[in-house]
């Protein structure tokens, strides 16, 4: 490799090591300036690095979300400010949505919509920090959490997922890290990075350790619902009879519209153990410094939700499911890549990178680097989500793209 490439791998570490720099559109973005960078490159550009399936023909959103939005800009009442919470009719039908898994009804006033799954992250680490306080977070994970933590000065605070396991969260490192300073857990199911989805019984062993050691649970499920595997989608606040859930999502990835920027916030507690009137007020009072949702869009969610036929879940379910299949089995044949567990949700995989077998090969950013360079062929260092020499990989994506990549 050339000593570009080896200044730019340098800068590349050098930002990493600061947590508010680890993006992962950053990072992307910094593989794609190595791409365009080589002028003689006559390869088409494979990236199975973002989470974005609209990239591809194949993920196309419902006809029902189309008319819902226009509908809603013909009727020229949507065109103005919504409440800083948001529109009524939108909390009502997130609310009603929700609620269908649960063993209990939630209320509009337990919706906050907001812009995308990203702004729902913002609020929960914003309004729940306070001084010296501390927030765990799994890793591998996704880093918004950490850099929004980093931004309110909060502790980040990290547990292990393990990967022998299912991914699944070791629950005697939760146990050795939660003080009195403590302002939540995050737990993300369906997984990303790791295409991980926990079982009924895991995740009533998590609400059980949360209660135990006097803290709340902010359940990341933004991936809700696509879960391809053995072990169904079990929404968080089933379990927050025992211990306060608040349950983040959105409209983008079950929906193919992450575009739209649609997303939620939204307290689960039937026994109002931590909800109240000062909560509710600073959450109310965190919303009205920030910009809600596009208002046209907020008012086709009812209509979104209601009409979507089930065939359009399915379908996106069969293609990731193959994909997912797709992807593994080609893993398996690349000695120095080793998939420990078949993906069984989302869109994403975690894959150990086995730097012995490689040439002049130093790291999983250093292997990124150069496969950018020279074989156009994006993929997410593990890094970037919180564990070395491992990569993580995209599969929804058109199939025949994915093989050839």
């Amino acid at each position: 490799m050339g000593s570009q490439t080896n200044s730019l791998g340098e800068n590349y570490t050098k930002e990493l090591e600061t947590p508010t720099n680890i993006t992962i559109k950053r990072i992307l973005g910094l593989l794609m300036d190595i791409i365009d960078e080589d002028n003689e490159r006559k390869r088409e550009v494979i990236s199975l690095g973002i989470g974005d399936p609209t990239a591809h023909s194949c993920f196309h959103t419902t006809d029902a979300a189309k008319e819902a939005v226009v509908e809603s800009i013909l009727l020229d009442k949507f065109n103005g400010y919504s409440s800083s919470a948001g529109l009524p009719t939108t909390r009502k039908a997130i609310a009603s949505y929700l609620s269908r898994d649960l063993c209990y009804d939630l209320s509009p006033e337990d919706v906050y919509v907001t812009v995308g799954c990203t702004q729902a992250i913002e609020i929960a680490v914003s309004f729940l920090a306070k001084p010296n306080c501390n927030i765990l977070l799994p890793r591998p994970g996704f880093p918004t959490y950490a850099l929004c933590a980093s931004f309110r000065n909060i502790e980040v605070r990290y547990y292990d997922l393990v990967p022998q396991k299912k991914w699944q969260v070791n629950l005697e490192a939760i146990e050795a890290l939660v003080d009195q300073n403590t302002i939540g857990i995050v737990i993300i199911n369906p997984g990303n990075p790791c295409g991980n989805v926990y079982s009924y019984e895991h995740l009533e062993k998590i609400a059980e350790t949360a209660k135990r050691v006097k803290t709340l649970i902010i359940a990341d499920e933004v991936y809700g619902h696509l879960a391809f595997g053995e072990t169904p989608f079990i929404p968080m606040g089933l379990f927050s009879s025992i211990t306060p859930v608040l349950t983040l999502g959105s409209l983008s990835k079950r929906w193919l519209i992450p575009g739209w920027r649609l997303g939620w916030f939204v307290i689960n507690d039937p026994n109002c153990t931590f909800k109240s009137p000062k909560i509710i007020e600073r959450i109310n009072s965190y919303c009205d410094i920030c910009a809600s949702p596009t208002t046209f869009i907020q008012a086709a969610v009812p209509k979104i939700i209601e009409n979507t036929k089930e065939d359009f879940f399915k379908n996106t379910l069969k293609m990731l499911k193959e994909n997912s299949y797709i992807c593994y089995e080609k893993i398996l044949e690349i000695p120095c890549l080793n998939c420990p567990c078949k993906p069984q949700g989302s869109m994403v995989v975690m894959v150990n990178l086995n730097t012995i077998l490689l040439q002049d090969i130093s790291d999983d950013m250093d292997f990124c680097l150069k496969l950018a360079k020279e074989e156009s062929v994006i993929l997410l260092p593990g890094t970037a989500v919180g564990l070395k020499n491992w990569v993580r990989i995209t599969f929804a994506v058109e199939s025949s793209f994915l093989e050839e990549g």
